[in-house]
């Protein structure tokens, strides 16, 4: 007899390696199948609501690593919802419109001029929906669950119909308006900006120092006194109208090589120094109140530069008196506003000068820093120039500078509702907590929203324009236009026109004669994707204003979270979620931003080619992903590692569960062993601390506590001796049915606690798993922490023996290396301990032989009493030697009674028996 047959080593289909590549497209072929949003949907109906409202990517190019970051995380949440009592549906979206697809049409070729406005956006709107298609693939390829089929576009009719409503709400309640103001405008898209599409860079700028002479001293400068002013934008000295100082800051004339400079009496050191001054004398001080209504000369122009009073004057940097150009600052507008100052802006859209400039038209605004300098110099109104490095705002989309450029926009006022949505940002649940100081300061300090753009591809302002200029908004016009893009798209407002796109018979005080026009700018995209609360959670009968939770990085903070606060706020009074979770950046392994050319890109697309999208889903479950993360190819490979020893703990449970049937072969926990019982109050813990820390989106906490419990708990105790009843004893035995509870309760545990992270790989065991009904582990619950009466004696009990088996680990490892002994079954060992221990080694009745994985075990006494040889360690002493007898050949154990059943010559007594009673039932 071959006895090797006898032994119930592990026999299951499940593979060792998981060839996640392969096997995930056909799992998710089979989620296709069972139709698995529908399905657990429909098992989740009639419980409460959770909604994560989807933050809609920008529909253009692969996906990257922080797409990946942030939709694993949404699929956490969802999942882990919908096995905890929830109906938790995801509807994800694309944000469509915007500069970046005008500009990939362009690069495509496609020559925009040459056709009409509506021509072209039907070639955006066709782009649009390919790069969704693409990007809809790629987020269901990482295991995203979601109603793919039905995602939100903020492209489509009934997304732009309710977005109409929004704007008309607003206006209704004063909120929008037009206005002639600087904005960020970008020369390079041809358009104004909003704050949110602001990044900041290094650039290098000139830095001068300008003399404006003084026409009108109103009796405190005398005449050809010069008041020096700072600037880095040399362009705008053509605009300068005024020159603004501080009413409460004290100023000094200063007599230098026979002329009077006026400055802040604080940075006469430090100008002083910058212009090379030897010991300049004070002849007069006045206060930044006496100087108002001086009137200087403009330096390069017949034109007057009006001494005004403003508190955004500091004494931080320049000379405390700001060159004022009000069409190109927000704090030159608003003080040349009080003092009746034109607002004069000679910069055109592409950001060349134009004849209001005189001597400098046709010049690129940078271009024209260097000529402009010349001739202040020339004028000798130069009176230094330097070069430096600072931070300046750019373009996010083209990457290239922005200027202020005072233009006819609209805006969303914010002063109108500021204390409103600051009142919003306070009831919200802000993870982490600083997410609430961040935007409450970016809305408390924040002017007015400009939402107009000046392109072809979004969606159009509603506005019409009477016979006298003055814009028409009324409920008629929003409703009718809300209709119209209903039914027909936002195109239509291109393709007729505007007495067309009036309701019928529509009249207006404004238009006698019946006459109109229509607004030709679009709507900032963020005020797109701001409006989702209403396109989206308003507008679908399986979502509910506010969302439970938001969810994105963290430049949101400026972009959707803040956009969305504040069209909710105006429309409905209340915040547009209760609760904002943030993420960080995702950098390289060397906490490097990724960059083509640094050639430190990881695509998740070649990730889940080379390892599987459940490898990816880990890595994210790894970081602390509050914080900016990192990934690299050697930290995926250590994440493959983590998940290699999950799945292997996998394999093990349900080699050892093949022959189980927990309707019949479960044993109670009350007729459990103690060991047994530990290892169910260990899982129980578990539970307990992942079911917390999925409610506390701390993922990073599961992933290390389920690592440390497969490896340390199981792995490296549990299943270690185990062996030696799962695969020597009979079939039946008592001891191997009450593993086998044990495990079974494990694996069913394990499987659910990980599907929300590893939705592949559990769908994968879940189909192994002996007695399941359900068809997916996604159509369960989450397992359920349980008081177990006697678990506090339990854990301090056998918490207290681990300590004592790693002494013997240690002393087994020692006696290895000197070759005292091979394996462990070979070695006897004799420990001495205190009486505490003795004490918890005698309440044991587990076999200790078992529990260590020694071949002989005794108690020789007290630590007093080891003998010389024995290994001195924290909790024992312990004496290895090798054991006495020969080797089972059918459980390795070394004993003196091999043999004793002469039909067995090889084997030990209790081999003898389990193969003898094995055969007699084959038989």
């Amino acid at each position: 007899m071959d006895y090797k047959d006898t032994l119930l080593m592990p026999k299951t289909e499940f593979p060792m390696r998981g060839n996640l590549p392969k096997r995930e497209p056909e799992i998710q072929e089979k989620w296709k199948e069972l139709n698995i949003y529908e399905k657990v949907q429909e098992h989740t109906k009639g419980r409460p609501l959770f909604v994560l409202h989807d933050g809609p990517p920008y529909a253009n190019g692969d996906l990257h690593m922080g797409h990946a970051l942030n939709k694993t995380l949404k699929d956490f949440i969802v999942r882990y919802k919908s096995m905890t009592g929830f109906n938790a549906p995801y509807v994800p979206g694309w944000d469509t419109h915007g500069l970046p697809i005008e500009q990939a049409l362009t690069n495509k070729g496609v020559k925009r001029k040459e056709m009409s406005v509506a021509e072209f956006r039907k070639l955006c709107e066709e782009y649009a929906y390919q790069q969704v298609d693409n990007q809809r693939e790629a987020f269901k390829r990482l295991g995203v669950r979601g109603d793919w089929e039905n995602p939100y576009i903020t492209l489509k009719p009934e997304y732009e119909a309710q977005q109409i409503k929004v704007f008309g709400e607003m206006a209704k309640k004063g909120y929008i308006y037009k206005g002639m103001k600087p904005v960020y405008w970008s020369p390079s898209s041809e358009s104004a900006l909003a704050e949110a599409e602001i990044e900041y860079k290094d650039i290098k700028s000139p830095s001068i120092y300008v003399a404006f002479e003084v026409k009108d001293g109103k009796g405190v400068l005398e005449a050809n006194t010069k008041i020096i002013i700072w600037t880095t934008t040399p362009w705008t000295i053509p605009a300068n109208l005024g020159i603004a100082v501080n009413p409460e800051i004290d100023y000094v004339v200063v007599s230098v090589n026979n002329e009077k400079y006026v400055i802040a009496k604080a940075l006469l050191e430090t100008v002083s120094e910058v212009l090379e001054w030897e010991s300049p004398e004070i002849v007069q001080t006045v206060t930044g109140k006496e100087l108002e209504y001086v009137v200087a000369k403009h330096p390069l122009y017949d034109r007057d530069s009006l001494v005004i009073l403003g508190d955004h004057v500091t004494t931080e940097s320049g000379t405390g008196c700001v060159h004022t150009a009000p069409g190109h600052g927000e704090d030159d507008f608003l003080v040349g506003k009080k003092y009746g100052l034109d607002v004069l802006c000679p910069v055109d859209d592409k950001g060349v000068l134009t004849s209001e400039a005189p001597g400098f038209e046709g010049l690129f605004y940078d271009k024209a820093n260097k000529p402009i300098t010349e001739k202040l110099e020339e004028a000798g109104a130069l009176l230094k120039l330097n070069f430096f490095t600072h931070s300046y705002p750019h373009d996010w989309r083209t990457k290239k500078p922005v200027i202020f450029r005072a233009t006819a926009q609209w805006f969303a006022s914010i002063d109108k509702f500021r204390e409103e949505l600051l009142q919003a940002i306070k009831e919200v649940k802000w993870v982490p907590t600083w997410g609430e100081t961040r935007l409450f300061n970016m809305v408390r300090d924040r002017g007015d929203w400009c939402i107009s753009r000046q392109r072809a591809w979004g969606v159009p302002i509603p506005v019409f324009y009477g016979e006298n200029g003055d814009p028409i908004i009324t409920d008629e016009t929003i409703e009718h236009i809300s209709n119209l893009f209903r039914e027909h798209g936002s195109n239509i407002w291109f393709e007729r026109e505007a007495k067309d796109l009036l309701p019928e018979g529509f009249t207006h005080p404004s238009s006698p004669n019946g006459e109109f026009t229509k607004e030709t700018d679009i709507m900032d995209v963020w005020f797109d994707s701001g409006s989702s609360h209403q396109g989206v959670l308003v507008e679908r009968d399986d979502l509910q204003r506010p969302a439970d939770l938001y969810l994105e990085g963290s430049d949101q903070y400026r972009g959707w979270f803040n956009s969305s606060l504040t069209t909710s706020v105006a429309v409905s009074g209340q915040a547009p979620y209760k609760g904002v979770l943030s993420h960080g950046f995702v950098l390289d392994g060397e906490g490097r931003k990724m960059s083509k050319s640094l050639g430190n890109v990881i695509l998740p697309g070649k990730v889940v080619n080379q390892l599987g999208a459940d490898i990816i889903r880990l890595w994210v479950a790894s970081v602390d992903y509050q914080a900016d993360v990192r990934v690299s190819d050697a930290i995926l490979k250590q994440v493959s590692e983590v998940y290699r020893k999950i799945r292997n703990t996998f394999r093990f449970l349900l080699g050892n569960l093949s022959d189980f049937d927990p309707a019949t072969d479960k044993v109670r926990y009350e007729d459990l062993r103690e060991v047994d019982q530990f290892m169910l109050v260990k899982l129980n813990n578990l539970i307990k601390q992942v079911r917390n820390a999925y409610e506390g989106y701390e993922y990073s906490t599961i992933y290390h506590n389920v690592n440390n419990f497969c490896t340390l708990d199981l792995s490296s105790f549990y299943l270690d001796f185990a062996k030696d009843v799962l695969y020597i004893e009979a079939k039946d035995n008592e001891e191997r049915r009450a593993m086998q509870t044990v495990l079974y309760e494990c694996l069913t545990a394990l499987t659910k606690l990980l599907t929300p992270i590893l939705p592949h790989t559990a769908d994968e065991v879940w189909g192994y798993i002996p007695g399941i009904e359900e068809v997916s582990v996604q159509l369960t619950n989450m397992p359920e922490y349980v008081e177990i009466p006697n678990a506090k004696e339990l854990e301090l009990k056998w918490e207290n023996f681990l300590k004592l088996r790693d002494d013997v680990l240690k002393a087994l490892e020692e006696a290895r290396n000197e070759k005292v002994i091979g394996k462990s079954l070979t070695a006897k060992i004799t420990v001495y301990v205190n009486d505490e221990m003795k004490q918890l080694l005698d309440s044991i009745s587990e076999n200790m032989k078992q529990l260590f994985i020694v071949s002989g075990f005794e108690v020789g006494g007290a630590i007093a009493d080891a003998p010389e040889n024995a290994v001195k360690l924290e909790h024992a002493a312990i004496v290895v030697e090798k054991a006495e007898g020969e080797t089972c050949e059918r459980c390795w154990i070394v004993t003196t009674e091999i043999g004793k059943d002469e039909n067995h010559p090889t084997l030990c007594q209790r081999c003898a028996s389990v193969v003898k009673e094995s055969y007699e039932n084959v038989q």
